[in-house]
């Protein structure tokens, strides 16, 4: 389970973000009901789900069922809950530490996905099976900006213009931005997809080892390793794209929230600031 150093402000941002909810219903004909399952309880749960990858039925105990984590988390989504703490999140990293948004990099990843579903499809990798491809996008650090989801079957080059375009909602950017690809890039139509952009892009070239060019891509490679501690996302078995980008959003929240407070922990001192360097 994640340490409570790390929950602890996760669950406090949650929680402002989360109307006052009555104990009762008050719309039940008897004025009586059973009491609602504290959002503290049920926020565990997701977490547990995430991080351990298990179904709902094998998270579920006596104080929460399956049926409650599922509506609690449509619930949260149609809130946009996930969506806000995420970027909450980057804007405090921005504050604090600082993105590095004139060098960026984006890679494809490739997960299995046994359940099929809107963002599945015949993995080129895993002999045919169900797979989900997802082209992330991180800053210079490795901080995770945004990911555009597809079939294993789809090439990361048609990914990489909708997956650029997460930066025009990031608000203010440099004028002069280096995008890092690997040689799977390495085309004429993804430097005029660079191009329309007024992006620069350092593109390995096909048939160089990969040691001889390497450059600042590892970034985004270590935070697909990072993702993919995950086990909710290395095995993904939600069918709904909209659940899988909320359970990326609060996987990238707790990355970025983790990469903060190790990077404070030398410049910044708190009250409930770790001992120890995390």
């Amino acid at each position: 389970m994640l340490p409570p150093w790390l929950t602890e402000p996760l669950w406090d941002q949650s929680a402002a973000l989360l109307p006052k909810r009555p104990k009762f219903d008050p719309a039940h004909p008897l004025g009586c009901h059973r009491r609602r399952i504290g959002d503290r309880i049920v926020f565990d749960k997701l977490l547990q789900v995430l991080r351990f990858g298990c179904s709902y039925e094998a998270i579920a105990d006596t104080t929460c069922s399956a049926s409650t984590i599922r509506n609690r988390r449509d619930e949260w989504m149609q809130l946009g809950l996930f969506t806000r703490l995420k970027q909450i999140t980057l804007d405090a990293y921005d504050r604090i530490v600082g993105l590095v948004l004139d060098q960026i990099a984006v890679d494809g990843a490739i997960t299995k996905a046994p359940g099929g579903g809107e963002a599945a499809g015949r993995s080129p990798v895993d002999r045919g099976k169900q797979g989900m491809k997802r082209s992330g996008i991180t800053d210079g650090y490795g901080i995770p900006l945004g990911r555009v989801l597809s079939g294993a079957n789809c090439h990361d080059s048609p990914l990489l213009a909708p997956t650029l375009d997460i930066l025009v909602g990031l608000g203010p950017v440099p004028d002069e931005i280096t995008v890092h690809l690997d040689a799977g890039y390495d085309s004429a139509k993804s430097r005029a997809v660079l191009g329309e952009r007024g992006l620069r892009g350092r593109i390995a070239h096909k048939g160089t080892k990969a040691p001889v060019q390497a450059t600042q891509r590892w970034h985004v490679e270590r935070t697909h390793a990072w993702q993919n501690a995950f086990h909710r996302l290395a095995r993904c078995y939600e069918r709904r794209i909209s659940v899988i980008g909320a359970f990326f959003d609060l996987a990238d929240t707790i990355i970025t929230v983790r990469s903060l407070i190790r990077r404070a922990w030398t410049t910044h001192r708190w009250d409930t600031r770790p001992r120890r360097r995390p």
